[in-house]
């Protein structure tokens, strides 16, 4: 055993450039009398590549950075060990990266450190904001009004608002504007915010068509009365991705992920008394839309300069629309054949197949709602 009874092992950290992992990893070089080892994924399509921006902040904290372009065959070697990996249907896309970038980790370290957790402490998701005000919006408003402008903004497919809106500087461009656009559209005619979270949230808007017979299950039972518990609305939405979300989509991806490949990933964002201190904070210091998590960017800006990071944010996404439609489409066509639809028999096999056919002619992107069928069905085949 060493000198005063600890073992050390070695330790790195996810970094994407934004603000959480940027102050995970300013905090770490800031304590450190070496460089932290940090890890990237990026992408060629810019849309969802963060590794210039990663590289920038490691460049300035000077820590030994490594990053790796993914192409789509990467992520298909992937897709084909994710009913492993997982052990259970799991259709959250950034699966792929996190698998990617914990396996780049492991060939340097064996304890990594991310930045989740911070997004759901802090109000970084735009969607709060946004919800908010549009549920106090559309309360003034006649809801017949609110159907036709919803359906005028869906009218024009995710690409068309993408390649209309493209000449707009990106300060002032929101990445997959399109997509944002369309979900926004979608919220238009509900009734109220916890309403337009759930629909925000779900990638299928009509689950009972897609699954025949399947309810809508509503709010869990510990949601009900808590909007006399908090009053609030942003505190509301935040509540619930810390209550479903967070623990079963971002950290059980991280955690399967990670420990796949004997990497063990910790997330210093969660730590009982940074989200004690999260809950008390007033609403104003989470800060809005246009600029959300303040504390968080106060506290970075003695590390980093803002210029590094003051951004819209991206997400850690794929072009997941982009490879269904091309270097997947074969894998995807057999996993969706009529014959393969049949067999899990869950599906609605004519339903599936419109959604199909229309995201591989470009006319609607489904890329979310159809990826859940897919990991499900390459589960089922899997193990079943």
């Amino acid at each position: 055993m060493p000198p005063g009874g600890r073992w050390f092992v070695p330790l790195g950290a996810f970094l994407s450039g934004g603000i959480d992992s940027s102050l995970v990893v300013a905090l770490m070089q800031a304590r450190s009398s070496q460089p932290v080892r940090t890890f990237s994924i990026g992408f060629r399509d810019a849309n969802y590549n963060e590794a210039d921006h990663a590289r920038a902040v490691a460049d300035h904290l000077n820590t030994q950075h490594t990053e790796l372009i993914v192409e789509p065959n990467d992520a298909y070697a992937v897709i084909e060990r994710i009913p492993d990996i997982y052990d259970e249907p799991f259709a959250d896309s950034s699966q792929i990266p996190t698998f990617l970038v914990s396996e780049l980790a492991r060939r340097h370290v064996t304890v990594a450190l991310s930045g989740d957790g911070g997004d759901e402490c802090f109000g970084g998701y735009t969607r709060y904001h946004w919800i908010d005000r549009m549920a106090k919006l559309t309360g003034t408003m006649p809801g017949l009004l609110l159907r036709g402008a919803g359906a005028a903004l869906q009218s024009l497919s995710v690409e068309a608002w993408d390649a209309m809106l493209s000449p707009l500087p990106r300060r002032l461009r929101p990445t997959h504007i399109g997509d944002k656009i369309h979900k926004g559209a979608a919220l238009l005619a509900l009734p109220h915010a916890d309403a337009m979270y759930h629909s925000v949230v779900a990638q299928w808007r009509d689950p009972g068509r897609v699954m025949p017979g399947l309810a809508d299950a509503g709010q869990p039972p510990e949601h009900a009365g808590l909007a006399t518990d908090l009053p609030d609305q942003v505190a509301r939405l935040r509540y619930f991705d810390m209550m479903q979300y967070l623990p079963d989509d971002i950290l059980t991806k991280v955690d399967r992920a990670s420990i796949s490949v004997s990497l063990e990933a910790r997330v210093p964002l969660l730590d009982h008394r940074v989200v004690e201190y999260s809950w008390r904070l007033p609403r104003a210091s989470l800060g809005n839309a246009a600029h959300c998590k303040r504390i968080l960017r106060q506290v970075l800006k003695r590390h980093v300069p803002a210029a590094l990071f003051e951004r819209p944010k991206q997400g850690f996404g794929i072009p997941l629309g982009q490879w269904i439609r091309g270097p997947l489409s074969e894998w995807a066509a057999e996993l969706l054949f009529e014959q393969a639809l049949k067999v899990s028999g869950l599906f609605d096999v004519a339903y599936v197949h419109q959604r199909f056919h229309e995201h591989q002619t470009g006319r609607r992107n489904w890329q979310y709602a159809l990826w859940t069928v897919l990991m499900f069905q390459a589960w089922h085949r899997r193990w079943a």
